[in-house]
């Protein structure tokens, strides 16, 4: 791969830009942390460099649609935020371009390179890690009587907590958390879910609940009903539950037992333009710098992927509330965490998928 320094990134870019009108796509996953980036790296980046930034919110499809706009030969797309498990299969199938993090991204302010600021989140050579956050559940105050929960089986505890609850709509987590509370410790998880005796193990468990899940494809969908009170808990990611508890003040609580940490970031689609990658080159080096990471968590509750940007961390923007409290890795939220296991589900994602649309459609 030929590498380009810093520079000749943004001037390239900046060369490129003037002779078009300057417009990139950018896809994400929508809601608050949609609104999160459009404030700390949208709206900055605009102001500096004129581009127009056209928002799409189907970060969820983004390894289906890529892998078809690859198959036609024509990438709409400029620039794509995607969970390290799909940015993993992705790079695999060449439908992401390799990143060179000491050329392409921005060192730390003390000079750090980009490769070590990271560490161990550049997981794959095409992905640029931008959060570390968490899926885990919100539940109504209201509608739990007085004993609210405590532990995640709460989901799987009708007769306890009567009422519906939402589920995404993919096997990811709810198989992990089927096989917990069905009594598989953390550490064997992933060993048991890798037969099919376990998939089976962990759907049937699912089916004890099926009658009662509202099933969301959007990240925005659970805080919608938690807010809505159509259903009494729900699983989402944890930014987006601090926006209806502390921004909405909606009678919604945090569940923070068996979170499952997971990274998010970045990944630039192949096949585009030289024009269309020196852009979207240009604005990765900018959105991933230290202090742009760091400002994104003035807007919601994801910890940033830069070591130096932890320190950066202040209060919320608007509510004027410390942010590390509302963190998935403070250390009083962190007791139980379960990790996400993101080779595993690079591996097994398309084989469990099937597996689980089908019990979906039983």
């Amino acid at each position: 791969m030929k590498k380009l320094s810093p520079v000749l990134v943004l001037a390239a870019a900046a060369v490129a830009g003037s002779a078009t009108a300057q417009e990139m796509t950018i896809v994400s996953w929508g809601g608050a942390y949609s609104n999160s980036q459009l404030r700390a790296y949208h709206e900055p980046f605009s102001e500096k460099t004129g581009v127009t930034i056209i928002n799409d919110d189907s970060s969820a499809e983004a390894v289906a649609k890529l892998r078809a706009m690859n198959e036609a030969g024509n990438v709409t797309w400029d620039v794509v935020d995607v969970v390290a498990a799909d940015a993993i299969r992705l790079c695999d199938e060449g439908l992401a371009m390799e990143i060179d993090a000491d050329t392409q991204l921005a060192a730390a302010p003390d000079g750090t390179p980009a490769s070590e600021d990271f560490g161990d989140l550049l997981v794959s050579d095409c992905f640029i890690p931008q959060i570390v956050y968490s899926t885990t559940f919100g539940y109504r105050t209201d509608l739990v009587g007085d004993t609210p929960p405590t532990d995640v089986c709460a989901v799987f505890d009708t007769a306890t907590y009567p009422g519906k609850r939402s589920l995404e709509k993919r096997p990811i987590n709810n198989m992990e958390w089927a096989l917990i509370c069905d009594g598989v410790a953390f550490e064997d998880v992933y060993d048991v879910l890798e037969t099919e005796e376990g998939q089976n193990r962990a759907l049937a468990k699912l089916d004890t609940i099926k009658d009662d899940v509202v099933w969301w494809s959007a990240g925005a969908d659970t805080p919608q009903l938690l807010a809505d009170g159509e259903v009494i808990m729900g699983s989402t990611y944890n930014g987006r539950l601090f926006s209806v508890i502390e921004e909405q003040n909606q009678p919604v609580a945090m569940l923070w037992d068996a979170q499952v940490f997971d990274l998010d970031g970045w990944i630039i689609p192949a096949g585009l333009s030289e024009e269309r990658k020196q852009r979207a080159l240009e604005y990765v080096y900018f959105a991933t710098d230290t202090q742009r990471l760091a400002d994104q968590a003035k807007y919601i509750s994801y910890g940033p992927a830069r070591a130096s940007s932890a320190p950066l961390v202040g209060q919320h923007a608007d509510l004027g509330i410390d942010m590390a409290p509302h963190m998935p890795t403070d250390p009083e939220n962190a007791k139980r965490t379960f990790l996400y296991n993101y080779e595993f589900w690079a591996d097994y994602r398309d084989d469990i998928d099937a597996k689980f649309q089908a019990w979906l459609a039983q």
